[in-house]
């Protein structure tokens, strides 16, 4: 039995006030195995106390699914875990932070990040929407609050933006802050202040999730996020074809060197096949077959899912009602598989750092 397995199983345990697996709620540290006894600390908030013994019971059960004759020792604290803490630094009530980039453009990571944020409302946390396009801002348009603009509040004595809020979720763009008939014509400085500000200026509050739509490629921006937040992690969008997985490729190693070094939770294929309305049921690969799926198994990385090309999807966030909350059953059942693999891969990602630390 490894520590890896002991987080793997402990996904399974569900805190009953909260609703959700105390792995991916940074509750469980100190992992320790000493021949048959396995010993783990939980730290659970005030407002878990009272189901300790519902938490110990299911670790106990999930860890000796993997081994019957072993002892499990909980140990229950006030405190919160190591990786939660180091969180509290930058953007101190958002647990968890996913950028989704693309090597190139026109692969629609923004529809693909807009549709990730709904999921995952839909599921129950509470998420924030970052479009960090500055250049080609999409949000506004995708979340249909095109002229809209944020109000100023106080926050502890200081001035903040408070975000859009749009189908339950916080917005900010820049689309939200200039005319969007004017270019962003700005250089470098520029562009990395107006992130900067995004995330130190804008008022977040406390979130499960905030999603960044990250412009495509590699640059400024890039460097200046990864380096001042926190990121739980980076989702790749390709679609199937040869030229997008090239650069594709360029992204994952972006995110590998040691200067960023920022997990990638997995890949994501966009575009991957045709269904149209009339025939829900029939598939046409139309820029190839699986290249994302060949793609994260040729460099070991997780296969999030594969999203299909469907008009509604396009009239969806043309019209400001992204798919996930059209009628088209068949895409939004891939939009939450998706959005349910992400999620899986966060715990995972985050077992990984309570392993190593």
């Amino acid at each position: 039995m490894t520590e890896e397995e002991i987080v793997k199983a402990l996904t399974n345990v569900i805190d009953p006030e909260q609703k959700k697996d105390i792995i991916s709620l940074h509750m469980v540290s100190d992992i320790k195995i000493q021949d048959k006894n396995i010993s783990l600390t939980v730290g659970v908030p005030m407002s878990s106390a009272p189901h300790k013994g519902s938490i110990n019971e299911q670790c106990e059960t999930q860890i000796k699914k993997l081994d019957p004759s072993v002892n499990v020792n909980v140990t229950f604290t006030a405190k919160t875990s190591k990786i939660a803490a180091v969180q509290q630094k930058v953007l101190p009530g958002v647990k968890n932070i996913i950028a989704v980039v693309s090597g190139k453009g026109g692969v629609g990571k923004s529809t693909v990040s807009a549709n990730l944020a709904l999921a995952l409302a839909q599921d129950g946390f509470s998420v924030g929407f970052m479009d960090a396009d500055i250049y080609g801002p999409s949000g506004p348009i995708m979340f249909g609050v095109r002229g809209d603009r944020p109000m100023m509040m106080e926050v502890d004595g200081k001035a903040k933006i408070a975000p859009l809020e749009k189908y339950g979720i916080k917005i900010i763009s820049i689309g939200l802050l200039v005319d969007e008939r004017q270019a962003v014509v700005w250089r470098g400085p520029m562009v990395s202040s107006a992130v900067r500000q995004f995330v130190t200026d804008v008022y977040w509050g406390d979130l499960d999730y905030l999603v960044i739509d990250m412009p495509p490629g590699t640059g400024d921006i890039h460097l200046t996020l990864m380096q001042l937040v926190p990121v739980t992690g980076v989702v790749i969008v390709t679609t199937p074809q040869d030229v997008a997985l090239a650069d594709a490729k360029k992204g994952i190693a972006m995110f590998g060197q040691a200067q960023i070094n920022v997990p990638i939770l997995g890949i994501v294929e966009n575009m991957a096949y045709f269904t149209p309305a009339e025939l829900p049921d029939n598939k046409y690969y139309i820029f190839g077959k699986e290249g994302g799926k060949h793609l994260a198994d040729e460099y070991d990385i997780a296969f999030l899912g594969q999203i299909p090309l469907v008009q509604s999807i396009r009239e969806g966030g043309d019209l400001g009602e992204p798919a996930m909350m059209g009628p088209d059953e068949i895409t939004k059942k891939a939009f939450r598989a998706f959005a349910d693999n992400t999620v899986k891969q966060v715990a995972l990602n985050r077992a990984e750092h309570i392993v190593t630390r």
